[in-house]
């Protein structure tokens, strides 16, 4: 149940724009007239294939307009629905003198957020995809992190379906503090990073200059290196940092020899129990204890190569969900550049015809519904469903047990008929 609102969700992360409206009104009548369209039979696998995921492409259309008006990306523009938080502060003359003037946020900036997703200001700014990329890497990793943790929490149903709640001391607990102190804890660098330092701030070391990069910070953490001050600025975000850091990775190292041997052992010592209170004969004690020893190191081997597995994972699932932020920037970009290279040619010159404005809108919609709707949709379901197949199940999914058959009394009445056919014996000789 919980992936159909995250698949929408990342979904829209990377397609968040108007284009989401194109879908959902697509999605909508596919719902809407649903009783319609079952009337019409067709072998068509593309229309089927639509038809069918009707639900989920509505989910994704209105997340899309949800996360576009986070952005505040509309077909490449900006909605001004509340104003800006910035104010002119140039004069007249100086205004028509220079094409490109800098905003000191401490005296430009009204120091109040605006209330609904970015502000339209950034939509002119010169550094607007340094900014949009910051902020959009930045969110990739907090989601990414957050979507892991959530598969990694769901193997604890697993474990208690199948009544082994002792894997949730040696396999959940080192996998949940393995990823949240080295993980997580970069996505609270993160957020201290944007809630600490300020432009208006009255203290130097936490003035916007003076901001650390997170990265660094966190390379130097896994090193176990520290960075010395730079007056007035100060290396660490906090004082005893390096302290918290080198316990936090002490703690999150140990949990892998948990990871490692806690299983393995943990059932040598089930099976020496058992065999404690077996009575056999000399022989059969030794068949078992040949069977232990295999089964130990068959065990030890699997649960080696599922440590390597998750902790590798842990570093490049993490850098992978940075596809969120990629596809995103590569779709914005893509919808600016219809927008200026191609609608604006249609609203240049004041002699402009209508005629031509009317083939150049339908050069610029034909465009943004095959490439921007349709390409870019379909790419960025798939990374989605990378995103939730390898990343997030790979977490907790075994693809164990065996396929579901629902009751049917023909397959019933079938295999028992099997069964009553009699068994023709042909003495080694062939059939007749």
């Amino acid at each position: 149940m919980y992936t159909i609102i995250t698949f929408p969700f990342l979904f829209a992360v990377m397609f968040g724009d108007g284009h989401g409206i194109i879908m959902t009104a697509f999605a909508a009548i596919l719902v809407i007239y649903e009783k319609r369209f079952l009337k019409i039979k067709t072998d068509n696998e593309i229309w089927n294939i639509f038809f069918g995921g009707r639900y989920i492409i509505l989910l994704m259309g209105i997340f899309s307009i949800y996360t576009g008006l986070i952005y505040n990306d509309m077909f490449s523009k900006s909605l001004n629905i509340f104003g800006t938080s910035w104010r002119n502060v140039y004069e007249d003359g100086v205004l028509r003198n220079h094409t490109m003037l800098e905003l000191d946020p401490k005296t430009a900036y009204t120091q109040t957020p605006y209330p609904f997703g970015l502000d339209p200001a950034w939509q002119f700014a010169s550094n607007n995809i340094i900014f949009l990329n910051s902020f959009k890497m930045k969110l990739s990793i907090i989601f990414g992190v957050i979507h892991m943790a959530f598969g990694v929490t769901m193997s604890v149903v697993n474990f208690n379906f199948f009544r082994k709640p002792e894997m949730i001391f040696l396999q959940y607990i080192p996998q949940i503090l393995f990823l949240l102190l080295l993980f997580w804890y970069l996505c609270l660098l993160m957020f201290m990073k944007w809630i600490m330092y300020s432009a208006v701030s009255e203290d130097p070391s936490l003035g916007t200059s003076c901001a650390p990069s997170v990265l660094i910070i966190f390379i130097n953490m896994m090193l176990m290196k520290s960075s010395e001050d730079k007056p007035p600025c100060r290396a660490m975000m906090y004082a005893g940092q390096n302290e918290v850091q080198r316990t936090f990775l002490a703690i999150a190292f140990l949990c892998i020899p948990i990871m490692l041997f806690g299983k393995p052992i943990y059932k040598a010592f089930l099976a020496k129990k058992r065999k404690q209170y077996q009575q056999g004969v000399e022989t059969g004690e030794v068949t078992e204890k040949e069977g232990h020893d295999g089964g130990l190191a068959e065990e030890l081997i699997t649960q080696c190569i599922h440590t390597i597995e998750y902790v590798l994972g842990a570093v490049s699932h993490t850098a992978s969900y940075l596809r969120l932020w990629a596809l995103s920037l590569a779709h914005a970009q893509l919808s600016a550049v219809l927008w200026q290279r191609v609608l604006v040619m249609g609203m240049g010159p004041p002699g402009v015809t209508s005629i031509k404005l009317y083939i150049i809108f339908a050069v610029w919609a034909f465009f943004t519904l095959a490439i921007l709707v349709l390409m870019e949709g379909l790419s960025a379901f798939l990374h989605t469903l990378r995103l939730h197949w390898v990343e997030f199940m790979s977490k907790f999914y075994e693809g164990q047990g065996y396929a579901f058959a629902p009751f049917c009394f023909t397959d019933i009445l079938e295999n028992e008929e099997d069964d009553h056919k009699p068994v023709m014996e042909t003495n080694g000789g062939p059939p007749e």
